[in-house]
């Protein structure tokens, strides 16, 4: 049933979506690449097969290990590609789309494979290393751009649902193939994980031929002709006209406005007006991943298992990111009836429980058999709330900017956050490597601070956006609506857009197909004239 202050004219259900959801998930294929590359590389750093390439024996520890910068290194560096390619999503984005991303990424993915597979150079994998991060930033970001555009209002939740299980499975299928090859001595124990690389991003270059362009991008772009096709790609064949013209007419009207507020420099606009509000609470929300510690958390944790004695760490690390993948499910079950908030409050108040209930049982029992297993069963807790949060902060930041800023706002956003990302992975050895300070589990004490900062945030700061088109959102925040009054506000100007598609509908149903034939004809007519300058 359709809420009151929703401005959705779409069926509130999933069976009249499914072509949709379909594109949406092939379009998040390329997030496989993020949690594949968690996995993998935190596996490498406990392979005597990549140790002995890259590493050394240690007499003391009497086992392969790997120096603290080169571990460092190798995986952050993934993380600066990352960064650098999500500064580079605005301007790209606004030339040539959201599809044509995705394809600079695969081409890009497949380099640096190569040079990964080939190498024996620590210099070259360095080199490798930055250029997949560039890949997977654009992997991540576009298709995000894609889906946040393209699916209905009600199903934006379930659709970021498959952006986080493809990278959960991406996660196991890394550390599963780690977990069968680790014990191979050979460069074969990390090469043949290496080949998985090329699997996702071949599918979703094929598939992507056959889709649509967002229909917002082309509006912005004033391809409103190719906008309504695209839309109506996007729609399922038997959709209503009445409602199609409805949500056609708020994107076209609410995006013409949108283009009148902003100036030629973009970037700068981000930062003015009611635009500044938006902007602050996109980079804000977007780098929750960063801050409640995830990150040292997915990259190390088959290196952390080893070196805190718990046995078949690898084994382990399989397990927790399988209950990751629950944790997904579970948030598909549960997103499209949840506010925003409530699922980011109880997200981030598990999470900074976790990390800290870990640093108290290693602090009391250091090093112990007993230690070793909660810390197993807090990483893995830890694991299902953040998988299960997640998808909603991104969706949160990807909702809250306007159609002509989302790529600007939302990139720099995304490579904020993978520099919070990067921090996390570069400091976390000096913590957690017996070779520097070895807190080992204690580490979590900080990460317990900045996951209950997070919470504060949310309760005060961000706004509930669950249901509502990325339209509505524009004209609440130009409305300078109170945070807490998101949820009931009324949006009468998108509303009125609305009511002219579906007056607009009921004008062509009653038409005869020969008069709307003969009336295309004569539009298209009239724009051949226009564009030779002779108007008709």
């Amino acid at each position: 049933m359709r809420t009151a202050v929703s401005a959705n004219p779409l069926q509130l259900d999933v069976r009249s979506h499914r072509k949709c959801l379909i594109i949406c998930f092939f379009l998040t294929m390329g997030t496989f690449q993020y949690g594949l590359d968690y996995a993998l590389v935190g596996g490498f750093l406990s392979m005597p097969g990549f140790l002995k390439v890259y590493g050394y024996y240690s007499p003391t520890l009497k086992k392969w290990n790997i120096d603290p910068t080169v571990q460092q290194l190798i995986s952050s560096l993934m993380t600066i590609g990352t960064f650098v390619s999500s500064l580079l999503v605005g301007p790209l984005s606004s030339k040539f789309g959201r599809r044509h991303g995705l394809w600079f990424a695969a081409g890009l993915n497949a380099i640096s494979t190569a040079i990964m597979l080939s190498t024996t150079s620590v210099a070259a994998l360095y080199v490798a290393r930055l250029i997949l991060g560039v890949s997977v930033g654009w992997f991540f970001t576009f298709s995000q751009l894609y889906v946040q555009e393209a699916a209905p209002a009600h199903l934006r939740g379930v659709v970021f649902g498959f952006y986080q299980v493809m990278l959960s499975v991406g996660s196991i299928v890394g550390a599963s193939v780690d977990f069968g090859t680790h014990n191979i001595l050979s460069r074969r124990s990390y090469q043949i994980p290496l080949s998985i690389f090329f699997v996702a991003p071949t599918i979703q270059t094929i598939m992507i031929i056959f889709f649509p362009e967002s229909p917002r991008w082309l509006m912005v772009q004033g391809e409103e002709e190719k906008a309504e096709k695209a839309l109506r790609r996007l729609r399922n064949d038997n959709i209503d006209e009445h409602e199609f013209q409805a949500e056609l007419n708020e994107i076209r009207g609410s995006t013409r406005d949108q283009l009148e507020q902003n100036k030629k420099w973009l970037f700068l606009e981000m930062w003015r007006g009611t635009n500044l509000r938006r902007t602050l609470l996109c980079l804000s929300v977007v780098c929750f991943h960063a801050a409640n510690g995830s990150s040292w958390v997915n990259i190390y944790t088959t290196y952390f298992l080893t070196i805190a004695g718990v046995d078949n760490a690898f084994a382990m690390s399989v397990m927790i990111t399988c209950i990751g993948l629950l944790g997904c499910l579970f948030s598909l079950a549960f997103t499209r009836y949840v506010d925003r908030r409530v699922v980011i409050i109880i997200g981030c108040s598990a999470c900074a429980l976790c990390q800290l209930f870990m640093a108290v049982v290693w602090t009391v029992h250091p090093g112990s058999k007993v230690a070793g297993k909660c810390v197993v069963a807090f990483i893995s807790l830890f694991t299902f709330f953040y998988v299960a949060y997640s998808p909603t902060a991104w969706l949160v930041g990807g909702e809250i900017p306007n159609n002509q800023l989302r790529p600007f706002t939302y990139g720099i956003a995304t490579a904020l956050n993978f520099v919070g990302n990067w921090l996390g992975t570069f400091t976390a050895p000096y913590f957690i490597n017996p070779a520097k300070l070895g807190w080992s589990a204690k580490y979590g004490y900080i990460w317990f601070g900045t996951n209950s900062l997070l919470v504060l945030f949310t309760i005060f700061f961000l706004p509930e956006t669950r249901d509502r088109t990325l339209e509505e959102m524009h004209e609440m925040f130009e409305n300078k609506v109170p945070t807490h009054k998101f949820k009931s506000y009324v949006c009468t100007g998108v509303e009125d857009y609305a009511a002219q598609g579906v007056a607009k509908a009921d004008v062509m149903v009653e038409r005869t197909p020969f008069q709307l034939e003969k009336e295309e004809m004569e539009h298209v007519e009239v724009r051949e004239n226009e564009t030779k300058g002779q108007p008709k």
